[in-house]
């Protein structure tokens, strides 16, 4: 097929790889963007991480709790201009409140009766729309609990009390002193709002994650000509260091580096004299995998003129 120069552009955002370089992946994978990405890297020519994407979603991530829970939503809007109206904050208050009592489902959280009246969230959310003019979408939430212990929460670029671009609930189990764990909670959830990760452990990482990391790594293993008994040790090393770098509990703790987060909270386990079990965590990022529809502003005027 023929690689269009939009697609090595595409790549080249993706991977931040040369043009040609690109260009040459591309055709090397048929065009597989994908493939392209896997090609570029086990030439070391990317990144393992693609690029966000550009975010085209604004609006904000809301975080609340109450007792042992807590819930973050996120609550989309057009423009950010909408994300610092005091009426759309208010619903994003509101609406996090009922996801608390109702669970994580969208669904059940739109049909609920909206604090203080009548109406559901979803005729509120309407409402919102029809007085600010903006399209508006509850797009997703998440409720994290604990049966003794802690829901901690974070919320980083924050607009108001309770809202902003990330939200981070961090759940600790501990019968413990609820402002030390509610401390460290807070100082992980700050740490996942920097770091990412994709899971709490090695056993929660999507197998298909670690299989595509294994792959590309066997490939770069590989190019060196080394024998397949190094080979496999070279693979094993870089999959232990993989496990570092995304999974919550081996990261070095960006609080204090020298401890991972799992020995951070071995720490205060034995500074409380009794258990503490890091159980979940969630972070939002506002728009996060939402593309925004580029447009060529060029072209637009031009065709508008009527060229």
């Amino acid at each position: 097929m023929s690689i269009s120069a939009a697609m090595v552009k595409e790549l080249r955002e993706k991977t931040g790889a040369g043009m040609m370089d690109c260009k040459t992946a591309l055709n090397e994978t048929g065009g597989d963007m994908e493939a392209a990405i896997d090609w570029l890297r086990t030439k070391g020519l990317a990144k393992a991480a693609k690029k966000a994407g550009r975010v085209a979603a604004e609006g904000l991530v809301g975080v609340a709790s109450s007792g042992n829970k807590a819930a973050v939503i996120e609550l989309n809007s057009e423009t950010d201009f909408v994300a610092r109206n005091d009426g759309f904050q208010t619903l994003v208050r509101d609406v996090v409140k009922v996801a608390i009592a109702t669970g994580s489902d969208v669904e059940a959280i739109s049909a609920a009766t909206y604090p203080g009246s009548d109406k559901s969230v979803d005729a509120a959310i309407k409402d919102a729309i029809a007085t600010i003019g903006e399209n508006m979408t509850l797009r997703r939430a998440a409720v994290l609990s604990v049966t003794d212990g802690v829901v901690a929460s974070y919320v980083h670029s924050a607009a108001s009390e309770g809202l902003g671009k990330i939200g981070v609930l961090v759940a600790l189990e501990s019968a413990g002193d609820k402002d030390k764990l509610n401390a460290l909670g807070r100082q992980i959830a700050m740490h996942i709002a920097a770091t990412s990760p994709l899971s709490l452990n090695v056993d929660q990482l999507d197998p298909a994650v670690v299989e595509r990391e294994r792959n590309v790594f066997i490939e770069q293993a590989r190019e060196s000509g080394k024998p397949d008994n190094i080979i496999e040790k070279m693979v094993e090393g870089r999959i232990r260091k993989f496990y570092e770098e995304v999974t919550l509990v081996k990261q070095a703790f960006v609080i204090d580096p020298d401890k991972t987060v799992e020995q951070a909270v071995e720490a205060l386990a034995k500074d409380l004299g009794t258990p503490v079990k890091l159980t979940g965590f969630v972070r939002f990022a506002l728009g996060e995998g939402i593309e925004k529809e580029e447009t060529d502003f060029a072209a637009e005027v031009a065709a508008a003129a009527g060229h």
